[in-house]
């Protein structure tokens, strides 16, 4: 992997997407089962922990560093799961964590960008969105919520919105959860299978699956236009899980380390300070 998994795993921006070219069961940059990706999580996880607390403490020198994980995916494709196994990693005071789903009365009377601008992480912190502004290309195209003229140009929108926060010290890491037509159906049987994954379970999963083409043509017009050189997108393999989480953590890893946040200097006298405490 000496390219880093990034190389392998993002959209080139001006390129096709081409999701039927992409395998949800492949597994870039990793040689391995999953006992073996097990493991190299643990070895990540202090890795991860470490960056995470440079990153933050950054912020108390009066660095605009800050990290923004956007997870996108057809349903069941694990964003929460993967939400769920990077915290793991992390300090969860310094993460802010948002979950967009149908926008409320208040949200529909504003921009479009308006909530998740609201979520965004502050300076030193990590952000994960499940699901995210990109709904407003994908769900409402979908479902003919707004017209076609509307969602055409929120793509442009977007792209502005995200290099402005670029610009300003975020780093964004947009992944595409991408699991296959069959995986989908199998986890959705799983979940009427288990009495205790009813709760995750509407009748809603069956229509919205039956919309699988447009949403399809939705995800790679999405992906194709605003996989841009400051926030491109990546296209992660969802059927194994194990994958998935490895893959995510590794994208997080390349990127913090890429900042590489530094510990503030004191500003105070160490020896002064050493002396007082010793003459107490």
């Amino acid at each position: 992997m000496a390219n880093g998994l990034r190389d392998l795993l993002r959209v080139p921006p001006g390129g096709p997407a081409r999701l039927d070219h992409r395998d949800p069961d492949d597994t870039p940059g990793f040689q391995g089962k999953k006992a073996k990706a097990r493991a190299a999580l643990d070895d990540l996880a202090p890795v991860l922990s470490d960056l995470q607390e440079r990153l933050f403490a950054a912020a108390t020198g009066g660095s605009r560093r800050r990290l923004l994980l956007v997870l996108q995916g057809m349903d069941t494709s694990g964003k929460g799961g993967t939400v769920k196994h990077v915290i793991g990693h992390l300090n969860p005071a310094g993460c802010r964590i948002r979950a967009f789903k149908a926008p409320t009365p208040e949200e529909l009377g504003h921009h479009f960008l308006w909530r998740v601008s609201n979520g965004l992480p502050r300076a030193g912190e990590i952000g994960i969105f499940d699901r995210s502004h990109y709904e407003d290309v994908l769900a409402v195209r979908v479902h003919h919520l707004v017209d076609k003229e509307v969602w055409s140009r929120r793509y442009a929108e977007i792209n502005a919105w995200e290099e402005a926060l670029v610009r300003d010290g975020l780093v964004l890491v947009k992944v595409f959860l991408h699991i296959g037509d069959e995986e989908q159906r199998a986890r959705l049987l799983r979940r009427l299978d288990r009495t205790d994954k009813h709760w995750k379970f509407s009748r809603n999963d069956i229509t919205e699956r039956g919309l699988w083409p447009q949403y399809r043509t939705a995800y790679e017009a999405a992906l194709e236009r605003c996989s841009t050189e400051p926030a491109p997108w990546y296209v992660v393999p969802a059927n194994r899980r194990w994958y998935r989480n490895w893959a995510v953590s590794r994208l997080l890893l390349e990127h913090l380390r890429e900042i590489d946040p530094r510990f503030p200097p004191g500003d105070f006298d160490v020896e002064e300070a050493r002396r007082r405490l010793l003459a107490e």
